[in-house]
This record gives C-alpha cells, sequence and structure tokens, in this order.
C-alpha cells in the first residue's frame, strides 16, 4: 500500500503503552500492541484501520514505509479506554524473487521492535468497511485468517460489551497455520473464550494440515462441513457476512460459495444483492 493513496501530510504521534507476543516462541511472532494516542479527535469504528508510517531503508526510495493495520479495539477503546488502541502484528519476513535473500518486512519488525514508551507515525482512521447493524436481530457472518480476525475481536466487544446483548446468530470462521496461531484464541491470549458462553455465539477454527510446508488453513472445507448453517444464513436477509484477511480468501468463499448454492452464476447473483445492500464487507490484505 503506498502513502501516495492516502492523506498523510499530517500524521499523528502515538506512544507504544505496551507489546505482547501473543503466540508461543515455537509459532509465528504476532504481537499484540497497545497504542496510546494523545489526539483527542482521533476517533474510529469497528473494522477501520490506522496507517503506520515506517522509517524505510535508505534504498527504498522514500523517508518511509506505509503500511495499513486493523484496529483490534472497539470504539471504546481498548479496555474501555478512549486514549488507546490495539493492533496484531506479525513479525513479517518475505523472499527476493531474484537473489532468494530473505529480508525482514520494514513496517511489521519497526512494530514489533518498539518497546513502551517509543513514538510511531500514525495516519487515518480510514476505511468504514465493517459497521455493525443496528438491529440487534440482525445475524453476524464472520470469516477470517491470520490477523484478519483483529476487526472481529473489535466487533465482539462493541456488540457483546458496549450494546450489552445481541439477539441474532454471530458466527465466526477462522483459519490459522496452527493451534498456537489461532490469535486471540490460543493459551497466550484467549479473548474470545469471553464470548463461548453467549447462546447466540459459535466459533469454528480450522488449521493447516502441513503448516510446515506453508500451507494456508482450508477454511473452505470448515465452512462447507457447516454448508447447511452457512447458507441459510446467507439466505437470510439479516444476515451480514464480514470477511477479513489474505485476499486469496475472497477466491475461496467463491468458489465455496458457488458449491452451496449450486453454481458460480447462482452465487455471484447472491453476492451481487448483498453487496447492494451492504451485507457483503470485506478487509482484505495482500
Amino acid at each position: 500500500m503506498k502513502a501516495s493513496e492516502f492523506e498523510v501530510k499530517q500524521p499523528q504521534t502515538a506512544i507504544v503503552e505496551s507489546s505482547e507476543r501473543i503466540t508461543p516462541p515455537d509459532a509465528d511472532e504476532v504481537r499484540h500492541i497497545v497504542l496510546n494516542i494523545p489526539d483527542a479527535t482521533f476517533d474510529y469504528i469497528e473494522g477501520q484501520s490506522i496507517g503506520v508510517l515506517a522509517p524505510a531503508p535508505k534504498d527504498f526510495g522514500n523517508d518511509t514505509h506505509f503500511r495499513l493495520y486493523s484496529i483490534a479495539s472497539s470504539r471504546e477503546g481498548e479496555d474501555e479506554n478512549l486514549a488507546q488502541i490495539a493492533v496484531a502484528v506479525r513479525r513479517c519476513f518475505y523472499i527476493d524473487e531474484v537473489s532468494g535473500e530473505r529480508y525482514p518486512g520494514i513496517a511489521s519488525n519497526f512494530l514489533c521492535d518498539r518497546k513502551p514508551g517509543d513514538e510511531i507515525k500514525i495516519a487515518g482512521p480510514y476505511g468504514r468497511q465493517f459497521q455493525a447493524p443496528r438491529d440487534k436481530n440482525c445475524n453476524l457472518l464472520m470469516i477470517g485468517i491470520g490477523t484478519g480476525i483483529a476487526p472481529f475481536r473489535a466487533f465482539m466487544k462493541h456488540i457483546y460489551r458496549e450494546r450489552n446483548e445481541w439477539l441474532g446468530k454471530v458466527r465466526l470462521f477462522y483459519g490459522a497455520r496452527t493451534g498456537m496461531d489461532l490469535l486471540y484464541m490460543n493459551k497466550e491470549r484467549d479473548d474470545m473464550s469471553n464470548y463461548y458462553d453467549k447462546e447466540t455465539f459459535k466459533a469454528f477454527e480450522t488449521i493447516a494440515r502441513r503448516p510446515y510446508l506453508g500451507e494456508e488453513p482450508p477454511i473452505e472445507e470448515t465452512l462447507m462441513d457447516n454448508a447447511q448453517e452457512v447458507w441459510s444464513l446467507v439466505q437470510d436477509p439479516k444476515t451480514y457476512v464480514y470477511v477479513a484477511g489474505l485476499s486469496s480468501l475472497e477466491k475461496k468463499l467463491d468458489r465455496v460459495m458457488s458449491q452451496m448454492a449450486g453454481s458460480e452464476e447462482a452465487w455471484q447473483e447472491k453476492k451481487k444483492e448483498l453487496k447492494h445492500q451492504r451485507r457483503w464487507q470485506t478487509l482484505l490484505y495482500d
């Protein structure tokens, strides 16, 4: 994501309040980073992102590298502190296609290396993709992979805490490479367990069979295992669908939903209807 695509002329200064690793040592490093934002005018809603401006290497061509991160806190702030927000950051690396050398991701490593008290430049918030319907009787179907769970964490806190109770069905389908990578659903950090006792909430987890080969979690199989309920929800005019994670997820969903619908044409027609009614919302990244 290029900084030129966003308004970053007047970035704000955020201060790292805390940085906690939420995956075990033998899994990919993901950190739950809480930022203190002194500016009282900083407002956001669930599903929005902040842009982080990280110092770029000398040969990068720009002074800063811009990267979007989903806000993992509800609009009431992290732990109901309006001055604080949280983001989930995976420490990333990439392989140079020419040399084959492994390089650290600029923004993710910058953030993961920050300590409490450090300052970072942020911009935004951006996007308004995920908005909970006002009617508490509506159903919420959430589908995500990896750090795509961040906006869903914010959603859950909002509908079950700030809005007291949710009467419609809430279904979360979430995939990760291993059980240890199930963010906010593992032994290091298990925020989602706060909602397991809710009558309206169910979570369906899936992990890759061969994570050591870089295999992605077969979330489409978990959806098919629950096809009757999933398709029933999609057909219900009170259901809102939220998709977050890697951009490859949408293609997977198109394939599995086409099976449920009976044909690709039938699914595309249904998807068009959901989009038109603003009941199909995505937050995808490369």
